[in-house]
């Protein structure tokens, strides 16, 4: 898997998973709970990943829904 964003916002997250489900593409938040360990000061930024053959798409998506900010940079190929 690779990492499409990281960010705190909860209201992103759940919109980019909406986008995401809509395409039919599978995708994982992690550190959704380490909340509990930071004690929900939204200190650690979730990572949205998604599977490796289809990054290309969820970035197209991302951007397409204007928030091309938020992508992470792209792996070098090397």
């Amino acid at each position: 898997m690779e990492e499409l964003l990281r960010t705190n916002d909860p209201v992103l997250i759940s919109f980019l998973e909406s986008i995401l489900e809509e395409a039919g593409i599978k995708h994982f938040v992690a550190d959704g709970n380490m909340s509990i360990m930071e004690g929900s000061l939204a200190m650690i930024p979730r990572r949205i990943l998604v599977d490796s053959d289809q990054i290309h798409k969820a970035r197209s998506l991302v951007r397409d829904a204007g928030l091309e900010h938020e992508l992470r940079p792209v792996k070098d190929a090397n």
